[in-house]
């Protein structure tokens, strides 16, 4: 319950951002934008769950996470569109810490990062992005946010795209061995057609379902993409993966109590123009 009041110096606007005590599931941990968040969190307070594929070894990540933090982590390997092995790592995170306070579904598939022209997509590539983007987002939020709703709170955060918002621009990509396949879109887009949904459907509930959209984070990129990318974005760079971050600890925390339904777009203003 919220404090009725409207004098802000009875609140404590610093610790409305704290995340003290608070467990946070986060898939797509070891990824590039996954570690950062799983960082920030931790920094403020959060246990956090890191959930990924096997390959990326997420139990090594949580036990590093651990020691840095002095505080109790979880890796669990799994894949995200297998509804049983989802139900297994609630399962499991329930064991070990009895609760879930917040779901970040940052998992994603961009068809091993290549681009394929539309004419050629192959249904294997499309089902295998959609699988894992829309698919299994969806599975996170069924088994999971379902908890939340049925315990009348939590907060969930999708990532959807830059490009479930506007067109990829081809002339970003010129010159490049990079691009952005169709699917990858299009599951972006059911992504954030499922968050308002649900920020709608669970609103009652005190579940909130938010959204982040990064863009054009640096990974050690082709020179010539960021050339590109620097003649199209306003702030003319690229991002870094810490930046993105920020906004993840305002919508896990209590200092968004009110937001639900929204998309904050971490992109440098590539959507403005």
């Amino acid at each position: 319950m919220q404090q009725r009041t409207t004098d802000p110096k009875e609140i404590n606007f610093k610790d409305k951002f704290s995340l003290d005590g608070k467990v946070v599931v986060i898939s797509g941990a070891c990824g590039l934008i996954g570690r950062a968040f799983c960082e920030a969190a931790a920094q403020w307070g959060a246990h956090i769950v890191c959930a990924d594929i096997a390959l990326a070894n997420p139990e090594q990540f949580a036990a590093e996470l651990e020691q840095r933090h002095g505080r109790k982590m979880m890796g669990f390997a799994l894949n995200v569109a297998v509804k049983n092995e989802v139900q297994n790592l609630h399962h499991a995170v329930l064991a070990a810490f009895g609760k879930v306070d917040g779901l970040v579904c940052g998992h994603q598939n961009k068809s091993h990062l290549k681009f394929e022209p539309f004419e050629s997509v192959s249904e294997e590539n499309w089902d295998t992005v959609v699988e894992i983007n829309l698919k299994g987002t969806f599975l996170l939020c069924q088994v999971i946010g379902s908890w939340m709703a049925q315990n009348g709170s939590g907060s969930i955060i999708n990532i959807p795209s830059t490009y479930s918002v506007v067109a990829p621009n081809q002339n970003l990509y010129k010159g490049t061995s990079l691009g952005c396949p169709a699917a990858y879109s299009a599951s972006k887009g059911g992504v954030d057609a499922l968050s308002r949904y649900l920020a709608s459907y669970w609103a009652s509930r005190n579940v909130r379902v938010n959204m982040i959209t990064p863009h054009g984070v640096w990974n050690n990129h082709e020179p010539q993409f960021e050339q590109n990318f620097a003649q199209f974005s306003p702030m003319q760079r690229l991002s870094y993966n810490h930046e993105v971050a920020g906004a993840l600890v305002y919508l896990l925390s209590d200092a968004s109590s009110y937001v639900t339904g929204d998309n904050m777009k971490v992109e440098g203003g590539w959507t403005v123009w």
